[in-house]
């Protein structure tokens, strides 16, 4: 009785498709006829396509699936898809929910940056007298630094790495948008711009203590505007700062580890722009490499002293002894000393490679462990030294405590 409703209301459908409007003509009678044979036979065929008879095989198969892979989100019955119609707040992906916590994510790293302001000055280069022309122009919304509401504001200006060249403006009286239109000349080669940075500090005037620092701008690209022919004004955001950000320099050094061998070497190539440290201007700089375990440090080598340089080169090789299966718990220690052969040798600016360094440092170390028995070769910032000799003897008594690594010498004073 059921497949006599199909073939009717198949039948149905026939007739009003052939029918291609009102005012059109019938199609042919033959034609009618071969077109209701193909939609009977292909409504048979749909039929025993789409419902086949389950054996108890395939039954038993799929449960058998569903208890062995122990997948919920398999579904076989039409139940299921019921179920499906009707989600639950149980597994139940939000968007909105992932779509805020970015919007919050962004907003905290904004607030991580804190502005104290914005500094307006241009740039030009006069290629006949080779100087670079720096103006500062104004800055807009200072922070009050004195009791009354107010600030004496006033901008020293460096052309880094050199710092014994530095320029000031004169200082304004009691405000927070201060108007300098002040004019400096920096002589430098063309040739050096892409070497040098322009940075401004921005202090607050105390007649009887000490100057305050509202905060500072590195321009690290003095070609981020235009190429300097013509002046460029251009307008920066004050960063928050309490002491002037020291340059200290960068140095070379290339890592290539043998796996087979268990051998990594470290050549120290050269260092540029170094700090100054003694009176003279310059300093006595030798290379201090450390290798560390779980943060204590297990051996140390150095390179030879090289006198009177702020830009000394070595191409001094250091090995270290090291299996492939320890390449994930160690680092290494680059610290950049000064000599003194009076008092005790300081420490000019240190950086850090490894699984567990930050930035630069474990990019070069990944890439010296893809590409291994080639040497790789990076120049690496110099930062301030954070641990002291005392630390570093109270992280090795404590790791010493725990037994992760061979018990290390104490580390004596550089």
């Amino acid at each position: 009785m059921a497949e006599k409703l199909k073939e009717q209301g198949s039948l149905g459908f026939l007739e009003a498709a052939v029918k291609i409007s009102h005012t059109s003509p019938d199609i042919p009678a033959e034609v009618q006829m071969s077109m209701k044979d193909h939609i009977l036979r292909r409504t048979r065929i749909q039929r025993q396509t789409t419902e086949p008879a389950s054996s108890t095989r395939h039954i038993s198969f799929k449960r058998h699936l569903n208890r062995q892979m122990h997948v919920s989100s398999v579904d076989y019955g039409n139940d299921s898809l019921n179920e499906r119609e009707q989600p639950t707040c149980i597994g139940r992906i939000k968007p909105e929910l992932y779509k805020q916590k970015s919007i919050d994510s962004e907003d905290t790293k904004k607030d991580d940056v804190k502005t104290c302001g914005k500094i307006n000055f241009t740039l030009k280069y006069d290629y006949e007298n080779e100087m670079l022309i720096v103006q500062i122009l104004k800055a807009f919304d200072l922070p009050a630094k004195d009791f009354c509401g107010s600030s004496d504001p006033y901008v020293k200006i460096y052309l880094l790495p050199d710092r014994k060249r530095k320029f000031q403006t004169r200082v304004h009286r009691k405000t927070l948008n201060p108007t300098f239109d002040e004019t400096f000349n920096f002589p430098v080669p063309y040739e050096e711009l892409t070497t040098r940075k322009l940075h401004l500090s921005v202090y607050d005037f105390d007649r009887f203590s000490r100057h305050d620092m509202i905060g500072e701008v590195i321009l690290e690209n003095l070609f981020e505007a235009s190429d300097l022919s013509r002046e460029t004004s251009i307008w920066k955001d004050i960063q928050y700062a309490t002491t002037e950000s020291v340059d200290l320099g960068e140095i070379m050094f290339s890592l290539c580890y043998l796996p087979t061998a268990g051998r990594l070497t470290l050549t120290v190539i050269k260092c540029r722009n170094l700090k100054a440290m003694d009176i003279t201007g310059y300093s006595d700089p030798y290379v201090k490499v450390s290798l560390l375990c779980d943060g204590r440090r297990l051996k140390k080598k150095k390179t030879t002293i090289k006198k009177n340089t702020l830009n000394p080169t070595y191409n001094e090789a250091i090995i270290f002894d090291i299996p492939p299966e320890s390449m994930d718990q160690v680092s290494l220690l680059i610290s950049v000393m000064d000599y003194d052969r009076v008092g005790h040798n300081e420490i000019i600016g240190v950086c850090r490679v490894g699984n567990n360094a930050e930035g630069l440092g474990r990019d070069h170390w990944n890439e010296m462990l893809a590409y291994p028995r080639k040497p790789i070769a990076h120049w690496h910032p110099l930062v301030e030294a954070k641990k002291t000799l005392k630390e570093w003897q109270g992280r090795t008594a404590s790791f010493d405590s725990q037994g992760s690594c061979p018990s290390p010498k104490p580390p004596a004073t550089p």
